[in-house]
């Protein structure tokens, strides 16, 4: 029998997993998006941009109730899922992954955004000048000069998505080795009164998420201390 006081590491290693997932695809999603955002001169990128930053803002249950009914096999989007790509996603992984891209968007994407705000405009206007495309603009010369953004919003995405409860739990329930992840866990162990084992598990995602932010403000503090020497 197992003892109801000891760590169960299934939930942990499933939350990295779903973290790490999500924070690559992520870094694939939010470049171009940022890189859009921040030198299109379409009028309607702001909607867009209030769009991609209201996961900041709106309530994870609600947000986490309208993508459960919108993922659903009863509603349009989900059907078209289920019946022509086979892809269930509610109570699933998949799932969790879905609704982990809309949820930590924002924190892999402003912060890039940033960075190339933060950008001189003549850098652009000076490689074209030169004759480089679009493509080798952004990759050789915007990209490498924005490192520190793009690190602060992988490791940032990462940390919130290791964090998510409200969204996670909507969405995928809480089923052991699926979706049943260390935020779940730590509900489950609270429900259960069982608030030593809850306790541990929060004290292995609070190590967790100070040595995220600690990398974070360490690689930030070390790159301007860098650029501040002659």
């Amino acid at each position: 029998m197992n003892d109801p006081n000891i760590i169960d590491w299934q939930p942990l290693w499933l939350s990295l997993k779903l973290a790490s997932v999500t924070m690559f695809i992520l870094l694939f999603l939010g470049i171009p998006l940022a890189w859009w955002l921040a030198y299109s001169r379409r009028r309607w990128k702001v909607a867009v941009e209030a769009v991609i930053s209201l996961p900041m803002v709106l309530p994870p249950s609600v947000l986490g109730f309208y993508l459960l009914l919108a993922f659903s096999p009863a509603n349009a989007f989900g059907a078209f899922l289920s019946r022509y790509l086979d892809l269930r996603l509610v109570f699933t992984f998949p799932g969790l992954v879905m609704a982990s891209l809309i949820y930590s968007l924002p924190f892999m994407v402003n912060p890039i955004l940033a960075g190339f705000r933060g950008l001189p405009a003549d850098l652009k206007e000076a490689s074209q000048t030169l004759g480089k495309s679009e493509t080798v603009t952004l990759f050789r010369i915007l990209l490498p000069n924005i490192h520190t953004s793009l690190i602060t919003g992988a490791v940032l995405s990462f940390a919130h998505t290791i964090g998510e409860f409200g969204v996670v739990m909507m969405i995928g329930g809480s089923i052991p080795g699926q979706t049943k992840v260390a935020s779940v866990a730590i509900y489950d162990e609270v429900l259960s009164t069982n608030y030593p084992l809850a306790n541990r598990y929060a004290i292995v995602l609070l190590a967790l998420s100070f040595a995220i932010l600690l990398l974070v403000y360490s690689i930030n503090h070390y790159y301007n201390k860098y650029k501040a020497l002659p």
